[in-house]
């Protein structure tokens, strides 16, 4: 998910790709804003980066 995320995809985009509803794509990146203290999706796409998960 924070792959997904850290390639700047949206939550319908990243439904699209794992077969899941767009509310569902959401709750998981909520999990990830949660997990991993981080403030918005930019904070998620720099921690992706920095973890070498994002290209």
């Amino acid at each position: 998910m924070l792959t997904l995320v850290g390639r700047g995809l949206s939550d319908g985009e990243i439904a699209e790709r794992l077969h899941i509803t767009a509310a569902t794509a959401r709750a998981h990146v909520e999990r990830l804003f949660t997990k991993l203290d981080a403030r918005d999706r930019v904070q998620l796409v720099i921690l992706a980066y920095e973890a070498g998960l994002a290209p």
